[in-house]
């Protein structure tokens, strides 16, 4: 098996990410690849999403070759499991403060060696076919992406030791929160933004891993400072987000026309 987004980020091409969190039917898959988008990103931690649709959801995702990434609510085994068993081809960690922090959420999203994720038969993944163990657990390794978000000081810190851990594929930065923990919500053209994703992606360039941008939906012009600058992962913003913004754009042209 594969999976588009990790080839995508290997090529070195820049990957499209639309957040569900509002949306808990299947539908939002089709739309999301119709619009061209190669990723969904489900937040469970900000959302009232259940697992059910979350697994839902994924497996859809799947058959339409646009991989569901699930940020739990918690960086636990029986979050991050579930949700891969569901159907998602990654998880998303937030808020991870310490290699600490990132080996437990790698071991609880790969299977031995590379971690302790518990082995269940007939997943979404196969098509539901009972796979030799042998087979899937590397197949699946590889496809899994494990994503950790950098979003306090703390992570900064600590961001060399956070991307030296095996199993980590990516760090995403979580603009907003990362800013309110500095102490400057809102404020993305303070220069601490910039050197924080400066930091991280030449960390992440010396280990071969990957950088995702996220908080930065109404920036399109620092989303692309920081593409250029090495960041491949951009969330773009959530379906709330864009259905609110289409119904403004709508209700206004109605209130402008001439009379």
């Amino acid at each position: 098996m594969n999976n588009p987004v990790k080839e995508k980020l290997a090529r070195g091409e820049v990957v499209a990410s639309m957040t569900v969190r509002l949306v808990s039917g299947i539908e939002i898959v089709p739309i999301a690849k119709a619009a061209g988008f190669d990723s969904l990103y489900i937040d469970l931690e900000h959302s009232s999403l259940t697992l059910h649709a979350t697994s839902q959801i994924s497996i859809m995702a799947l058959e339409a070759g646009i991989p569901a990434l699930v940020r739990v609510p918690a960086n636990t085994p029986e979050y991050i499991s579930r949700v891969l068993d569901g159907g998602a081809l990654g998880v998303i960690a937030p808020g991870v403060r310490s290699a600490e922090e990132a080996r437990a959420v790698v071991a609880a999203a790969r299977y031995a060696p590379a971690g302790s994720r518990g082995l269940v038969a007939g997943l979404p993944h196969f098509g539901f076919r009972s796979i030799p163990a042998a087979e899937a657990l590397p197949a699946l390794n590889e496809a899994t992406l494990v994503m950790v978000q950098c979003e306090s000081a703390a992570s900064l810190e600590a961001t060399e030791e956070i991307v030296a851990v095996d199993g980590v594929d990516m760090v995403m930065i979580g603009s907003n929160d990362l800013l309110a923990d500095l102490g400057l919500p809102g404020q993305y053209d303070h220069p601490s933004l910039a050197q924080a994703y400066e930091r991280v992606i030449a960390a992440c360039r010396r280990r071969g891993k990957h950088v995702g941008v996220g908080g930065l939906a109404t920036r399109p012009d620092l989303v692309a400072r920081f593409v250029q600058l090495g960041a491949r992962y951009v969330s773009t913003g959530t379906d709330l987000a864009f259905l609110a913004a289409e119904c403004a754009r709508r209700a206004r042209q109605v209130r402008e026309l001439k009379l």
